[in-house]
């Protein structure tokens, strides 16, 4: 497939990833983990792309929306950094380390496209004056999703269709070390999303069963299959537990 249809199938996966229409269809859609399923289609390679994408989404676990604010957009971070990373063959740990910046400045993304809103907020006020109530629903729904697509689709578009390039001249000039950093703060990324996921759940008690399982996969060889049944069976345990305490209370 051309990097120009690339850039257009990653631009309007982007829009569909943060319209917001219909949560959970958008949210799915917008999950690193589906995108790089996604992308491993069109690359034709599967596996990788789901690796690169559920290490992404692991940084974006414990991101909380607080007021309907975007702190960091997974989104953008998967649409960008998953197809340079499988077209320039990147390892997983250096497409985790891109993915961050890109993921910052979604936020700011998602602030223009709010801004713009206004415009459209003015016109309603115009509409409502004079009991036009067809004119209101295109304000409110129709004229914002257009906007929002154009400002959501142009940035990834034009990133898919000249970043690559970009990114496999800057990473040639770069030194061994700073490349080689790259890739163990990649490695260490997808832990802290962990963490801060188990933060978030205010349940400081889960905490020894996050490094157990971490250490069991990094210094035991225990596959990550194995260690999530492992979990599950763990998790099992205390709630029947949990529920046999209860009926004794």
């Amino acid at each position: 497939m051309t990097t120009f249809m690339i850039a257009v199938i990653s631009g309007i996966l982007y829009f569909l990833g943060t319209s917001r229409i219909g949560y959970g269809i958008s949210s799915t859609l917008g999950a690193p983990v589906f995108l790089g399923f996604i992308y491993g289609l069109l690359f034709g390679d599967v596996a990788n792309g789901l690796i690169i994408g559920a290490s992404i989404n692991l940084l974006y676990l414990g991101v909380v929306f607080t007021g309907g604010n975007v702190p960091s957009d997974g989104a953008l971070a998967a649409c960008i950094s998953i197809p340079v990373a499988l077209q320039l063959g990147l390892d997983v740990d250096t497409a985790v380390t891109i993915a961050v910046p890109f993921g910052i400045l979604g936020s700011f993304v998602d602030q223009i496209r709010r801004t713009s809103n206004l415009i459209w907020l003015h016109k309603a006020d115009d509409f409502a004056a004079k009991g036009d109530e067809k004119g209101i629903y295109r304000c409110a729904m129709v004229y914002p999703t257009i906007t929002a697509f154009f400002i959501r689709f142009i940035p990834v578009f034009a990133v898919n269709l000249f970043g690559a390039d970009a990114v496999q001249v800057l990473l040639n000039y770069l030194p061994a070390f700073i490349t080689t950093g790259l890739s163990v703060a990649g490695g260490i990324l997808p832990a802290i999303g962990f963490a801060v996921i188990i933060m978030s759940i205010g349940r400081n008690e889960l905490l020894p069963y996050y490094f157990i399982g971490f250490f069991a996969v990094k210094y035991l060889g225990i596959g990550n299959m194995a260690c999530a049944v492992f979990g599950i069976c763990i998790a099992a345990l205390m709630i029947y537990r949990d529920s046999k305490k209860g009926a004794q209370a």
